[in-house]
């Protein structure tokens, strides 16, 4: 399925029904009077936090969604029927905003969350609402009121338990590839991996999840390389795991410059809990994994793991601190709640 982030759809919901006009006349009874009956309600436009998806595909080519007018008054004091909802089935970390893409409308976190977006026009009175002492046969009924309309956005923000982030070719998606059930896209050049991907991540008899955060680059909270888009997906990550490419000159500036974007991204990225790799050990030389895991942390503060995620050096020792980090930082969640 391909992945898509981001997407702005038409909503409108229904409107309501006419009331009638309407008279009672029946053989042998004596006396009729009004009895048409009101409109009906019309439909909302609903959206909804479903399990299951993890793309806004769905939205990409079906892009006006129109819940159902209620249905007209009838004779016989008969209430139109209530307008069916529409209702937008959204994976969980979805955000919807307004027409201008700032204002926030909705943020589906949980499943099962539902917000009405629009609500359907109320229905018309039949003229039976209108009888009374001195109006004893009124023959006034009122049109349904509209319903609402306009246009949103919806902006997904993947939901994990680790964050992968680095520079391109840093070695994320050979790492998820290798240690979870996703399959991402893998090439030997810059921006292999064009759409964030989702992984579940086995650990004895535990798991967690973990997002593949394609590769940002100096300016990416500037938009440089969708970097914005990308950064995006790191807000809901508990945890960061830094990859950085052992084989190229300077780790200590590649370090500096994905965290550099963190910071001007703002969002407390920068505050997250944050693991530290050096990655392709496999392609270095024992000297060189020493110098560079020295560089590496001076430049982060931080113990370096040394992995290979082409043959699997070091990185089952790393997968268990993930899982602790994790699991801390679950508990440090349902505490504040």
């Amino acid at each position: 399925m391909k992945f898509l982030d981001q997407a702005k759809i038409y909503i409108r919901s229904g409107n309501g029904g006419a009331g009638c006009v309407g008279f009672r006349r029946e053989k042998f009874i004596e006396f009729g009077g009004p009895d048409g009956g009101d409109g009906g309600r019309g439909g909302d436009v609903i959206a909804q936090c479903v399990d299951g998806l993890n793309t806004l595909i769905d939205y990409r080519y079906a892009q006006h969604f129109r819940a159902e007018t209620g249905h007209h008054g009838m004779g016989s004091q008969r209430t139109g029927g209530s307008g069916k909802d529409i209702v937008l089935r959204l994976p969980r970390g979805t955000q919807i905003f307004d027409e201008d893409n700032e204002t926030l409308l909705a943020d589906l976190t949980e499943i099962g969350q539902a917000v009405i977006l629009a609500k359907g026009g109320d229905g018309g009175y039949g003229n039976l609402h209108y009888k009374s002492s001195t109006n004893r046969a009124p023959r006034r009924a009122d049109k349904g009121w509209p319903g609402e309309e306009r246009w949103i956005w919806l902006r997904l923000k993947l939901i994990a338990d680790i964050g992968l982030i680095g520079l391109p070719n840093a070695g994320k998606s050979t790492f998820l590839a290798a240690n979870s059930n996703a399959r991402p896209k893998i090439a030997d050049y810059p921006f292999t991996t064009l759409h964030p991907g989702l992984g579940v991540v086995g650990v004895g008899n535990r798991e967690f999840v973990m997002a593949d955060i394609p590769g940002l680059i100096e300016g990416a909270h500037e938009g440089a390389g969708l970097g914005t888009r990308f950064l995006g997906h790191v807000e809901r990550c508990r945890a960061l795991l830094h990859l950085v490419d052992g084989t190229q000159d300077d780790v200590a500036d590649a370090y500096k410059t994905v965290r550099a974007e963190l910071r001007a991204y703002g969002g407390n990225l920068a505050r997250k809990k944050e693991l530290v790799a050096l990655n392709k050990t496999d392609a270095m030389t024992a000297e060189d994994i020493e110098a560079k895991r020295a560089q590496l942390a001076k430049a982060s503060r931080k113990a370096v793991y040394l992995i290979s995620g082409v043959s699997g050096a070091g990185v089952q020792p790393l997968l268990h601190e993930l899982m602790k980090l994790v699991d801390k930082q679950r508990d440090q969640a349902k505490e504040a709640a």
